[in-house]
């Protein structure tokens, strides 16, 4: 897995201070796409070993509210396996602070649905995240006023307690809680 860029005090991509790492890759090509430039697998840096133990230690600053990755598309089934062993290791250092993850993929028809299903990481990267913004970015959609996503098509996702209660649950940008919706998984 390549990378595009890792922001460090980053308060844009998620609530609070967080560490986002851009990956690279991205099928989707959103006509309007913030990021083009990380569409190419092949764009940017290799995500090694250092680099996953510089960001974990970067996150041991009190300051940081959680990591966010995004991209290109950190859920692609070729950026998966890249990420798993990151947020794993981000999970067991920090189980207080939160991570957010954006995809272009919906949460239940493809990350629920044939991810899920036939993907071995999925599964494991569910039980990690806290937040997912999905859906595609749509241009006749976009929306400067919605808080960490572009487009009024996109949802913010409490993950764990939507794959608690069977439903999606959106988290809540006012109160920083989550509201059920009634769409059932």
């Amino acid at each position: 897995m390549n990378y595009a860029e890792i922001k460090k005090f980053d308060i844009a991509n998620g609530p609070g201070v967080r560490v986002s790492l851009f990956v690279s890759g991205c099928t989707h090509k959103c006509p309007g796409c913030f990021n083009e430039i990380a569409w190419p697998f092949d764009y940017g840096e290799k995500f090694t070993k250092e680099v996953e133990d510089e960001i974990l230690k970067e996150l041991s600053d009190s300051a940081y509210q959680g990591m966010t990755i995004l991209g290109g598309e950190p859920m692609d089934p070729r950026n998966q396996p890249g990420i798993l062993p990151l947020v794993r290791r981000f999970k067991e250092l920090y189980p207080q602070k939160d991570l957010w993850v954006f995809t272009g993929y919906l949460y239940d028809r493809d990350v629920l649905g044939w991810m899920k299903r036939d993907l071995p990481a999925t599964g494991e990267l569910l039980r990690y995240i806290d937040v997912m913004v999905d859906g595609p970015f749509m241009k006749d959609q976009m929306d400067v006023t919605l808080l960490y996503k572009g487009s009024a098509n996109q949802r913010t996702i409490d993950v764990q307690k939507s794959l608690a209660a069977g439903e999606i649950v959106q988290w809540d940008p006012g109160t920083g809680t989550t509201v059920s919706s009634m769409t059932h998984l």
